[in-house]
């Protein structure tokens, strides 16, 4: 097996190294978020208070993204991707303090340090597909489309395994103990990457001014104000409104409602991977593809919003019918960024778009808890409807042509 491993081309065990850094990071990740969300809510926090709580998660994530990526370019995505395992590492012992000792002011500290993590690993992971995808084949677009397409996707069924590994730790072995297990996995992890991450993987050789963290191409900047609607438009119920809705109102446990979650991000992650093929059925250039998919996401978001909570079996349905739509527009997205990077500093463009990325995610977090204790998850489902309408009518900006 080991030397089937070793005949493998050096790009390609690269590439499942990176993956599997990925896979091992994200999946800490989702079990941490379920983690913090059902432990603080068993505890008596709002709503809009464990909105909070991922406060700096998100916002760090923003400046994150845009360092991140300049300090990719200078340093070498190995090095972005093993500081990102580290800090997860910190971030989770900082939370295997006694309960007296989580604070709101500590956890949103531990919270800053893993969302530094989480987007310092993410941009590094897909930066590194530019950069190993081989350029010489006459189908580099495609082949590249499908690198993306299996990274994001794979990325996306773990982190939904992670929501269901935090909701059976939660209710097995208590908040600190699950903590605790998850910190030893990612230690092992990092000392694998250490040894086997090639050096200077995406280094640019003439070094990046800071000054040049901003892209400067129109079809970047136009797809990252399309992202930050889009995760925008998730997050809005998905993050804090959709589990307290379902364990207050209709008696959910901790267990189910991760495992909800679960299979909600396993297959969202699943469609993800099969995008490619999903999107070639439909003919069309970039601008109208990504416009295209967006609009048939408002439609049923709209749906959605008009659905009686009380009948929560057809909501279940309903969000992952989201799921499967909301999933092929990402994948879609995520090629497209690649796709529009350059090649030499392709962590400053990416990490310029998934700094957008995070804004929508950081919107979106606070919009659920408000939102939620304000009006209930019903107006959360109709912002939803209007930001991804948003994002269909921004993607119109696009240029017609993907090459």
């Amino acid at each position: 097996m080991r030397a089937r491993v070793k005949a493998l081309p050096f790009e390609v065990r690269q590439y499942m190294l990176i993956t599997g850094n990925y896979w091992a990071f994200t999946i800490t990740d989702g079990a941490l978020r379920m983690l913090v969300v059902m432990h603080f809510h068993q505890l008596g926090y709002s709503p809009l208070a464990i909105a909070m709580l991922f406060l700096f998660y998100e916002a760090f994530g923003v400046v994150t993204n845009l360092v991140g990526g300049w300090l990719g370019a200078r340093l070498g995505l190995n090095r972005t991707m093993n500081v990102g395992l580290g800090l997860q590492i910190i971030a989770l012992v900082m939370l295997m303090v006694p309960a007296s000792l989580l604070t709101v002011v500590w956890v949103m500290a531990a919270q800053a340090i893993s969302g530094i993590a989480k987007d310092l690993n993410k941009m590094s992971a897909k930066s590194a597909v530019k950069v190993l995808v081989p350029k010489e084949s006459a189908n580099a677009n495609s082949s590249l489309y499908r690198w993306v397409a299996m990274l994001t996707g794979s990325k996306n069924a773990l982190k939904g395994l992670g929501f269901f590994v935090g909701g059976v730790l939660l209710t097995l072995i208590g908040f600190q103990a699950a903590v605790f297990v998850m910190a030893v996995m990612l230690g092992g992890v990092l000392l694998l990457s250490l040894l086997r991450l090639k050096a200077d993987l995406g280094r640019q050789k003439v070094k990046p001014k800071f000054s040049e963290i901003f892209s400067k191409s129109r079809a970047i900047n136009v797809l990252s104000a399309a992202r930050f609607c889009l995760f925008s438009a998730r997050d809005v119920w998905f993050v804090v409104a959709l589990p307290v809705f379902l364990y207050d109102q209709h008696g959910w446990t901790h267990w189910t409602v991760g495992g909800l979650l679960a299979i909600w991000v396993i297959g969202y992650g699943g469609v993800q991977t099969q995008a490619p093929k999903l999107t070639r059925l439909i003919k069309g250039d970039a601008r109208a593809l990504t416009a295209g998919w967006a609009a048939a996401l408002a439609v049923l978001a709209i749906v959605l919003a008009m659905l009686p909570l009380a009948q929560v079996g057809w909501l279940v349905v309903g969000l992952l019918a989201f799921g499967v739509l909301f999933a092929i527009n990402s994948s879609w997205h995520s090629y497209l960024i690649v796709h529009y990077a350059r090649a030499d500093g392709v962590s400053m463009d990416v990490g310029f778009y998934y700094m957008a990325n995070a804004m929508g995610r950081l919107v979106g977090t606070l919009l659920s808890g408000w939102l939620y204790m304000a009006y209930g998850l019903s107006a959360c489902l109709w912002v939803s409807a209007a930001l991804v309408a948003a994002s269909a009518l921004m993607a119109l900006a696009l240029p017609k042509q993907v090459a």
